[in-house]
């Protein structure tokens, strides 16, 4: 039990209820004037009803973030947490000894409202929000990591869709912002919204910041918003711009539904900030290395971002897994269904960058033929956790990867997901005589009710597999779980890819156009050697098994030099094609924590990159697939 001060039961039976019940609005307004220093100031007043005689609250912090999978509130970033009453009264708060994200507090007799002062730093330390949100002249605002709100009795009875919030932000002179939210009588104040769709629409600002207007034929409005760290970074060409305009249409045509009244890409284009994806409902937090829109390779890496978490405002946000369909952020989510919210996405993500134009179908075949091969024999870990615990432990996965991750697996569930829903798409095709396939399943499942207002709408595994039966009857919940909980060292998802989407895997001592993106900064050997290594010589991975790891070498020794000569991946390639056939094995010398060593592979495979090659006696389905649906 929390060591908070026990009010007597009957004061506190009468009134806990009424003391916490919401009267009015919460108002918010978070300061971001100060975040070029990495800090933003938050102001809180939660109205509360007045009651004759003191009465415990208990505020909360969010922990359980939607779309982060885990207890990823970034807590330790908090600062400067102060409540008060109206008139300024300190109002003393306890942290729950159990629960860190609980605050336990006595509302002082004839209180009608409690101010919260609070700061968020916005440094390195937190996986998603933290990890760098701000820079000299820009700032991602994720407004969970400003606020408290209180429960409503407890977490059973706390529901944040139940929560009203007014929000406004003051930003610095001469910056623009873009959000979901909608302007009040300000353009820096919003109008009255749940704290569910508050969490659920960030705020992307910044000096130098551009909103684009897509797709201008399409309803509900699209756009574009970009802050980068410089001018330059935001000036992303015409085409660039007409292939996101053809994504919003390719959605149309694949979802049959929208639902949202508007949606903003908001794109942090800097070296500054953490970078990833984070879906919302009705945008969409995507940070990106700062030079990504104006250098090809770049856009092609991160091309699959914007169409992956585009694509969650149907997958993922209004359709559900159960278990993430949580009330409030402080139950803990299940994420047993990421292989669907995630796995999904990814392969969708992947199809629709296709269809924009945003890769060529020749760069989609390319990065399946890697994502194949690694699941061929590069990750071992297979043979110990299969992909239905990769997404029942996502909520400490994530924190995952590293060193030996070919032998941890971590959230392969994304990766698997592709030839997973790729595998399920092309059997629809073949069973069907091409007459059916997984557009039909998405319009029906994800498009369910048409165009409605953002809502959820939670799912089973049980209506996955409805779904697919509806398009075409198969035994599909055999079919899923076969490769959901399958321990083979090769993911049996290839032999159905192989058998049915008219390519198969093969390999060839020439590197395709994805394996060279990946090999900008080093040398990727995974499937000939067996390891990976930067351009200075350090090894990133060692694949568990593979013929590196059984000659000695491990992540984080680095190579010093290759057959007597000051190490380069250059050499190291050069020393691989030498060694193939009957030439003479290769020497390294290597040091591991000031420790040295020569280590000799007799290796003669040659190099070895995937390439997807063309079955001509199987239908071409994978191109099918590719094709755009938007006339």
């Amino acid at each position: 039990m929390s060591q908070f001060r026990l009010l007597p039961m009957v004061a506190l039976c009468a009134a806990a209820l009424s003391a916490t019940a919401q009267t009015a609005p919460i108002t918010l307004s978070v300061d971001l004037t100060d975040a070029p220093r990495k800090i933003l100031h938050a102001t809180e007043t939660i109205p509360v009803q007045s009651t004759p005689q003191p009465v415990n609250m208990t505020l909360v912090y969010p922990e359980w973030i939607p779309g982060e999978h885990g207890p990823t509130g970034p807590l330790i970033n908090q600062a400067g947490f102060v409540v008060t009453t109206a008139s300024g009264v300190p109002v003393k708060w306890e942290r729950d000894l159990l629960d860190m994200y609980s605050y336990h507090i006595t509302v002082p007799a004839g209180t009608t409202q409690l101010n919260v002062k609070m700061d968020f730093l916005a440094t390195s330390g937190a996986q998603f929000t933290a990890g760098g949100s701000t820079s000299a002249n820009l700032a991602l605002l994720s407004w969970n990591t400003v606020l408290v709100y209180p429960l409503n009795g407890d977490i059973e009875h706390t529901k944040a869709a139940d929560v009203m919030v007014t929000p406004s932000i003051k930003i610095p002179d001469g910056w623009k912002f873009g959000t979901a939210l909608d302007s009040s009588a300000t353009p820096t104040s919003f109008k009255t919204v749940s704290l569910e769709q508050l969490i659920d629409s960030p705020v992307l600002a910044g000096r130098w910041f551009r909103e684009i207007d897509l797709a201008p034929d399409v309803t509900p409005k699209h756009y574009l918003d970009l802050a980068g760290d410089g001018p330059e970074d935001i000036a992303l060409s015409q085409e660039h711009i007409d292939q996101f305009s053809k994504l919003v249409r390719e959605t149309g045509a694949l979802y049959k539904s929208r639902h949202y009244n508007s949606y903003h890409f908001l794109v942090t284009l800097s070296d500054q900030v953490a970078h990833f994806g984070l879906e919302h409902h009705q945008s969409s937090d995507d940070r990106v290395p700062e030079k990504t829109f104006t250098d090809e390779g770049s856009f092609t890496e991160e091309g699959d971002l914007l169409p992956h978490e585009f694509t969650h405002s149907w997958n993922g946000k209004y359709r559900r897994p159960a278990g993430l369909a949580t009330a409030n952020y402080q139950q803990p989510m299940k994420g047993d269904l990421l292989w669907v919210y995630e796995g999904l996405t990814n392969y969708l993500g992947d199809v629709l960058a296709a269809r924009a134009g945003i890769w060529s179908a020749s760069v989609f075949r390319d990065r399946l033929a890697t994502i194949e091969a690694d699941f061929n024999d590069a990750r071992p870990g297979r043979t110990w956790r299969d992909l239905q615990d990769t997404a029942s432990a996502a909520q400490i996965l994530y924190a995952a990867g590293g060193p030996y991750d070919n032998w941890r697996r971590d959230v392969d569930y994304y990766s698997e997901g592709d030839l997973l829903w790729l595998e399920v798409d092309s059997t629809i095709r073949q069973k069907s005589n091409g007459k059916k396939n997984l557009n039909d399943f998405i319009a029906a499942f994800h498009g369910l009710g048409g165009n409605t207002q953002p809502k959820i709408v939670p799912y089973t595994f049980e209506d996955v597999v409805a779904g697919l039966n509806a398009v075409v009857p198969n035994d599909w919940a055999t079919f899923l779980r076969t490769r959901l909980d399958s321990n083979e060292l090769h993911a049996p998802e290839i032999a159905g890819l192989n058998a049915l989407s008219g390519y198969k895997l093969t390999f060839t001592d020439k590197p395709n156009y994805w394996s060279t993106l990946e090999e900008s900064d080093g040398l990727n050997a995974r499937y000939s050697l067996g390891l990976t290594v930067g351009a200075t010589g350090t090894i990133g991975d060692v694949i568990m098994g593979g013929f590196a790891y059984k000659a000695g070498l491990a992540p984080g020794f680095e190579i010093i030099a290759v057959n007597g000569r000051a190490f380069t991946p250059a050499l190291l390639r050069a020393a691989i094609q030498g060694a193939k056939g009957s030439g003479p094995s290769i020497d390294l010398i290597v040091e591991n924590t000031g420790y040295y060593k020569l280590i000799t592979l007799n290796y003669h495979d040659g190099e070895r990159y995937p390439q997807l090659e063309r079955v001509d006696a199987v239908p071409d389905r994978l191109d099918t697939i590719l094709e755009p649906l938007a006339k």
